[in-house]
């Protein structure tokens, strides 16, 4: 293959932008400029240790033969005494010395005694009387030249506004370089990618055949799951620049700004050829059009209207790709989706079981394990974690062994780590009551009971009492298998769990407290998407969850009120179902009920190898994957 020589661009080594100073800093800059002067002029015309007295005693000084020598400058008698000291005195314009001193009396014999010098005047004496004359002018001058190089700064850094701001990675950074190999999982994502990479490595062979590059690639998928890294992996493989930017990063306070931007971007990717652009977050850019109303979003529109015209542009031999990441392509422009444009979308699902096992695997390379250390372990009980979620475990895990004094990770950080990024921190702080702590107790066992008897419910692995987050206590239920579909008796049976706590609350102690409020929250969010997206009630196999959309935008629901109230009613005959099953299940296993509630009064947490032996304790069939 032949090698690419890359131009070297103005990124490479970016240099830190001078701010321009502030109208108060100029302002104190001139301040310390005029201090200055007046300080060394002080120096020129004050720095004078001589006394001055009056002509007619600076002449009986030297009848008196006190001064020795008089040292005559243009219209100043300097006089030196006996003792070594001077004093000096001023005559009138255009006198000579000698005559004036006889006008007062002073002899000839005396005058001759007496050594008398004449000099001329000097340049100090002329600036020291030009000084105060141009001290002002100077000051002035200085203030303008000061106040006009900082508007100069300023109107730079407004002209630099225009310039890319884009993070610019060089196939020759090895620091920086990623290849498939660093991205763990997305096999199908890097499949269709694969295609991208051979057209940047060899285009002749599509472009003999009649083939052209494909303009842009949009990465779609949850938060998390690797579309950057998967976008630096493409330019990593084709050895090409990589020029990453945010959607956000268009944008300033000055319409046309983002516009600019982009043709600058374009610009440097097209003098770096073959090369791979990529926007993250390209929806704060390019969402819909459609949704502005009075002129608001102009500068995006700008933004976006420009990123158009640069794609169109493209020639078929440049060998230029625009990526772009999003995770609400549901909001994204239709100009942006129109072949020519973004002509391929790849999906970046969560990732599985397998998957989560490899991401992991990457992850520990830099972090010592202990043997008991089981990552498929981890890897089962983290379903719908993203590849952030199992960085963000594996980081956890690891600060968790070092503030332990231990230098390996062991299972148990893992296992704590993975209830942390799920639930959040533990909060030791927050103390429960006897009578709290057991209604809390109560409250997680009926979930966990209810769980265990419904066949459709996935199995409970953890009940604990401890605060973890905002939630006083939590029930950790996780499927056993990879779950793509879900299916009608499983929401069913969901809704009953999330509402076991709230029964075991009211056939207990005859009372409800504010503690179900979020299971009450997830119960109802479940029962509505059964009725209005999934078609799983009465009302048939009907859509009613889209909204209406008009030329200003979104606007108004899909269904009428007459529909809006049937959705209610059954949203509310589903709920009071998943109730009655739930109260049936706390009534009828009630002694396991107490039994799961005092176990967790006296450990706070019970493990599911623990919980399965008090339901089998109780005759109660605890869920294998066999079974599952």
């Amino acid at each position: 293959m032949k090698k690419l020589k890359i131009p070297k661009l103005r990124q490479e080594s970016p240099k830190k932008e001078k701010q321009p100073q502030s109208f108060s800093q100029q302002l104190l800059g001139a301040f310390i400029i005029f201090m200055c002067l007046v300080w060394g002029y002080s120096l020129v015309t004050e720095n004078k240790k001589t006394p001055t007295i009056a002509l007619s005693e600076f002449a009986t000084l030297v009848k008196d033969n006190t001064i020795t020598s008089v040292e005559v400058e243009g219209n100043t008698l300097t006089g030196k005494k006996v003792d070594g000291s001077f004093v000096e005195t001023k005559k009138e314009q255009g006198a000579s010395a000698l005559s004036v001193l006889s006008l007062y009396g002073v002899s000839s014999t005396t005058l001759a005694t007496t050594t008398v010098t004449v000099k001329t005047e000097r340049g100090l004496s002329f600036w020291g009387t030009l000084l105060p004359i141009l001290l002002p002018v100077i000051f002035l001058a200085l203030m303008i030249w000061w106040l006009g190089r900082g508007i100069k700064g300023a109107n730079m850094q407004a002209m630099s506004f225009g310039q890319s701001r884009a993070k610019v990675i060089y196939p020759d950074d090895t620091k920086e370089k990623v290849t498939f190999k660093d991205v763990a999982g997305a096999k199908e994502a890097k499949a269709e990618l694969e295609e991208i990479v051979e057209f940047l490595r060899a285009p002749k062979k599509f472009t003999d055949i009649g083939a052209e590059i494909p303009k842009g690639v949009l990465l779609m998928g949850a938060p998390g799951t690797g579309k950057t890294m998967l976008a630096r992996a493409v330019a990593g493989e084709a050895g090409v620049p990589f020029f990453a930017l945010s959607g956000s990063e268009f944008e300033e306070m000055f319409v046309g700004v983002g516009a600019s931007r982009v043709r600058d971007l374009f610009d440097m990717a097209k003098k770096a050829a073959p090369a791979i652009i990529f926007i993250d977050e390209i929806d704060a850019v390019g969402r819909s059009r459609a949704t502005s109303i009075n002129g608001q979003g102009e500068a995006r529109e700008q933004t976006l209207n420009q990123i158009l015209v640069e794609m169109d542009g493209f020639e078929p031999t440049m060998n230029l790709i625009v990526m772009a990441a999003t995770n609400r392509p549901d909001v994204l422009d239709k100009a942006l989706l129109r072949p020519g444009r973004f002509d391929r979308r790849v999906t970046l699902e969560l990732p599985d079981r397998g998957d989560r096992e490899a991401i992991l695997q990457v992850h520990v390379k830099s972090k010592p394990l202990a043997e008991d250390v089981n990552l498929k372990v981890v890897a089962e009980r983290t379903p719908g974690f993203s590849g952030a979620d199992l960085y963000s475990l594996m980081n956890e895990a690891a600060i968790l062994a070092a503030r332990e004094e231990r230098k390996k990770v062991a299972q148990f950080d893992l296992i704590r780590s993975i209830e942390k990024v799920m639930l959040g921190p533990e909060r030791k702080s927050h103390v429960l009551s006897p009578k709290e702590k057991k209604i809390t107790a109560y409250h997680e066992a009926g979930h966990a009971l209810v769980a265990s008897c419904l066949p459709d419910a996935d199995p409970v692995h953890k009940i604990s009492i401890i605060s973890r987050g905002n939630a006083g206590g939590y029930t950790l239920k996780l499927p056993t298998d990879e779950r793509r579909l879900m299916t009608r008796a499983a929401f069913l049976d969901d809704i009953a769990m999330s509402l076991g706590g709230y029964v075991a609350e009211k056939e207990i102690f005859g009372d409800i407290t504010t503690g179900p409020s979020n299971d009450l929250q997830v119960a109802t969010y479940m029962a509505r998407q059964m009725v209005t997206r999934y078609g799983m009630s009465t009302l048939g196999p009907i859509a009613l969850s889209g909204e209406r959309e008009t030329v200003f935008g979104v606007y108004g629901k899909e269904y009428s009120e007459v529909y809006g109230e049937k959705i209610d009613s059954e949203v509310k005959r589903i709920m009071d179902e998943a109730w009655n099953r739930a109260r049936l299940i706390i009534i009828e296993k009630r002694p396991v009920l107490t039994a799961i509630a005092e176990e967790l009064m006296k450990v706070e947490s019970i493990e599911r190898e623990e919980f399965d032996k008090l339901l089998t304790l109780h005759g109660i069939k605890p869920k294998r994957e066999e079974t599952i």
